[in-house]
């Protein structure tokens, strides 16, 4: 059996872990400090027991529990999604300019970025904060370099 085609993956665990300093890095704690809500109150190990013996209102409260997790996971995603390094490019995907991150077309220019021979308009995403620069670059010259 060969190996699934590659995929990429996004961790918030490891974007929380990485990027800020929450007491705890737990979905319901870090849902909670940024104000999203919280996770669905449950029995615990009891409500597993109870699925496995097909009690049809633990599945209703286990169904209920999963789909707020999803909910929750979203939202913090969507606060976070500035923040992800590793986040698949939406430029690859679209016919003009938008956010690699959130593909928003609302990019505000924002200066300039520099690399020894190459300048590039830089831009920031007024939907997600994410700053990104330009494909196009423009060789650096003596007055490029004075104007920065």
């Amino acid at each position: 059996m060969p190996p699934p085609a590659p995929a990429k993956q996004i961790d918030l665990l490891q974007v929380a872990r990485r990027q800020f300093r929450f007491v705890s890095n737990k979905l319901d704690y870090v849902s909670q400090a940024l104000g999203l809500g919280s996770k669905t109150e449950h029995e615990g190990h009891t409500l597993w027991v109870k699925c496995m013996n097909d009690d049809r209102k633990a599945w209703k409260t286990m169904e209920e529990y999963n789909k707020n997790d999803v909910v929750l996971l979203e939202k913090v995603y969507d606060k976070f999604k500035a923040w992800i390094k590793n986040h698949p490019n939406h430029n690859a995907y679209s016919a003009n300019t938008v956010c690699p991150n959130c593909g928003s077309s609302k990019l505000q220019k924002r200066g300039s970025a520099v690399n020894l021979s190459r300048h590039y308009q830089r831009f920031q995403c007024q939907g997600c904060g994410k700053w990104s620069r330009s494909v196009k670059s423009e060789q650096v010259t003596k007055e490029s370099v004075i104007s920065i």
